[in-house]
């Protein structure tokens, strides 16, 4: 598998002859976005494209629609070019078109490859009630080796995450941390946390973790080096890609 880092979450996945597209956020930098009323946040990094741009893109993972650094309008502009687009069943009724919606452990295939829609939770009990939902995916191809692909999608440490590793032997994990924060909900985090995501990688038996949302927005408030800290303490094989550039990782 070759992963190359746009930026944020934006990842372009090359398996075999598949190419898939994580959580497209493609603007320049220097806009400011809202979530939410009174939740904002900037973007400061610019997207890097790999040298001679995305190609063709077979299949789009969008965790979820409704927030700029998952999907902007770059992102959006770009979604009619992939062959489908995989997503929360809200999402796919609000992006219509391509999309294709699927709930928690629903199954999408196509040439061999197979994705499952697993659980994912944006902040604290209940925020699907106020903030629409989010989702994380599991993939499978013949001749894997270490085990399934796990894209979790913004989410923090919830029971999910043990049920995911309870049935999946999850060999590579890529995981959104960033514990994101709003100063106008205090303390309430949206994603993982350092302690959260070493707390994902224990129950997911510590898989090769690839880290992505993490920089490139004023919402992250956990820095690098934090989870650096957090995953070294565990004796993990962590991934941290460099932006722009396509990286091998066996799976």
């Amino acid at each position: 598998m070759r992963l190359t880092h746009i930026g944020t979450a934006t990842l372009l996945l090359e398996i075999g002859e598949w190419r898939l597209l994580t959580d497209p956020a493609l603007d320049p930098a220097g806009r400011r976005y809202t979530f939410r009323p009174g939740l904002s946040s900037i973007k400061t990094e610019e997207p890097r494209l790999p040298a001679g741009g995305l190609g063709h893109i077979d299949l789009v993972l969008l965790s979820h629609d409704h927030h700029a650094d998952n999907l902007d309008d770059s992102g959006r502009a770009l979604l009619p070019r992939a062959k489908a687009v995989l997503t929360t069943v809200p999402g796919a009724r609000r992006l219509g078109g391509n999309a294709i919606g699927l709930a928690p452990w629903a199954i999408h295939e196509a040439h061999g490859l197979r994705v499952t829609a697993v659980p994912a939770r944006h902040g604290p009990p209940g925020i699907e009630l106020v903030d629409s939902m989010t989702t994380g995916f599991v993939l499978e191809w013949p001749g894997q080796k270490r085990g399934t692909l796990y894209v979790s999608g913004d989410t923090v440490y919830f029971k999910g995450i043990e049920e995911i590793a309870g049935r999946f032997a999850v060999g590579t994990a890529i995981l959104h941390l960033g514990g994101v924060r709003f100063p106008l909900t205090g303390p309430l985090r949206y994603t993982f946390t350092a302690e959260g995501a070493r707390h994902a990688a224990v129950s997911l038996k510590k898989p090769v973790i690839v880290p992505v949302h993490y920089g490139g927005w004023t919402h992250f408030a956990e820095p690098r080096e934090d989870f650096e800290k957090a995953f070294a303490a565990e004796g993990l094989d962590v991934r941290w890609l460099p932006l722009g550039q396509a990286v091998e990782i066996e799976v």
